[in-house]
């Protein structure tokens, strides 16, 4: 596996996170464990939560993602291997949410029971709060860093604007800042990350660590109708992708995958791994087949041709 540091910080990852927003959705705590101890036996190394996943699902609460890789680690005794990425911010309960400096100090204490560990190497703001001061919230991350609970710190959801002042305050206030920037970007959702963010991201020295890496998993080519969408778990997200530039991003992911002997779900991503700023795409399995799509796209070598095809496919 080709490890690499996470932008500035002392984290080594492996090219790829597993996306940890399956655990207590589609995928149950058995199906969670055998999927991870295939992840690691093959190399990866890196997987990315949040405190509210899994909320969306019936009955569930949000924690479901973060309990599940707790008895993980406590099973297999494998916390060591694994660079753990998880996020705060988002709506827990009507009063459990945001930025503050005491709902972060109180959502982080909860993470750690959750995940059965005592330090995140990358926690992460969830969404942006503009209701807290920037200061407040940096040094609130600032003294986990220094306590020792947290190694590194990102965002997510931040516009270039927002991000640029963060860096800015952390600097003038000399404290821990942002390394990294969690945007949604894959080869369909490209505009808004491409327009501002990634020259800000090239400029400040920020990598990316894409969501949706997969559009929600249009980009494995398992969409190609409507029809194709009924009772599937994440049918609902994946009908605005089907339209004619959709569908055309298809075919060329098709082209280039035939030709390779790979398959449009590996391409997407290594497309992603060669974009500029963008350190590590973030993609889910739920079976041992998804898993090996997603392994193969770190090994997979596209060539200038291929890449510019694609970009130009999908543009």
């Amino acid at each position: 596996m080709d490890y690499r540091k996470l932008g500035k910080t002392d984290l080594d990852v492996a090219p790829l996170a597993f996306g940890g927003n399956v655990f207590g959705w589609t995928l149950d705590e058995t199906a969670a464990f055998r999927l991870l101890d295939e992840m690691v036996d093959v190399g990866l190394n890196f997987i990315d939560t949040a405190d509210v996943y899994s909320s969306w699902v019936p009955g569930n609460q949000g924690g479901e993602s973060e309990t599940i890789l707790g008895r993980w680690f406590k099973k297999g005794g494998k916390r060591k291997h694994i660079v753990l990425a998880t996020k705060v911010g988002s709506e827990m309960a009507p009063d459990q949410k945001g930025l503050s400096k005491a709902y972060i100090r109180k959502a982080i204490e909860a993470s750690l029971r959750r995940l059965q560990t005592d330090y995140i190497d990358l926690y992460q703001a969830h969404l942006d709060d503009p209701a807290t001061p920037l200061e407040e919230t940096l040094s609130a991350f600032d003294q986990l860093v220094r306590e020792g609970k947290v190694r590194a710190i990102g965002a997510s959801n931040y516009s270039a604007a927002r991000l640029s002042e963060a860096l800015a305050v952390s600097k003038e206030n000399a404290l821990v800042g942002y390394a990294t920037i969690q945007p949604l970007y894959n080869l369909y959702d490209r505009a808004d990350f491409e327009a501002d963010l990634a020259p800000t991201c090239e400029e400040k020295g920020i990598v990316a660590i894409s969501y949706f890496s997969l559009a929600s998993g249009f980009l494995s080519g398992k969409y190609r109708s409507a029809a194709d969408l009924v009772g599937h778990a994440r049918g609902g997200m994946v009908g605005k992708y089907l339209d004619p530039r959709g569908l055309r991003i298809l075919s060329a992911l098709d082209e280039v995958a035939n030709a390779l002997g790979s398959t449009p779900a590996t391409v997407a991503l290594g497309w992603l791994m060669k974009r500029p700023a963008v350190a590590v795409p973030i993609a889910s399995a739920t079976s041992s087949a998804q898993l090996k799509a997603l392994i193969a796209a770190t090994e997979l070598r596209l060539s200038q041709a291929e890449m510019d095809y694609l970009t130009e496919a999908s543009a």
